[in-house]
């Protein structure tokens, strides 16, 4: 019983090495969603930096989104604590510059 299984296991993590390398092996595709994805997300990364400053705080995340059908970069910033308080996590919805 237990050869039996230890063979299986052996010839399954085969089987999924396999399936991990093809995948890896597969190539890059260019696609044009792709190009603005990483536009939107630049924009975005500016403008966290951007409202982190005004905030006085670090920036934390950044989520280009839509909302209302409107494209938007979601922010995250934690700013410090003051007088022994805890940090306070601020998150703003701000326009994606078109």
């Amino acid at each position: 019983m237990m050869k039996k299984l230890a063979k299986t296991l052996t010839l399954l993590s085969l089987t999924i090495g396999t399936q991990t390398s093809n995948v890896l092996a597969m190539p890059a595709t260019n696609h044009p969603r792709h190009s603005n994805i990483k536009a939107a997300s630049a924009d975005c990364t500016s403008a966290g930096k951007r409202v982190a400053e005004e905030q006085g705080g670090r920036l934390s995340r950044v989520t280009p989104t839509v909302q209302n059908g409107q494209s938007v970069c979601v922010i995250v910033v934690i700013v410090p604590a003051k007088d022994g308080e805890r940090p306070r996590r601020v998150e703003v919805a701000v326009p994606q510059q078109q």
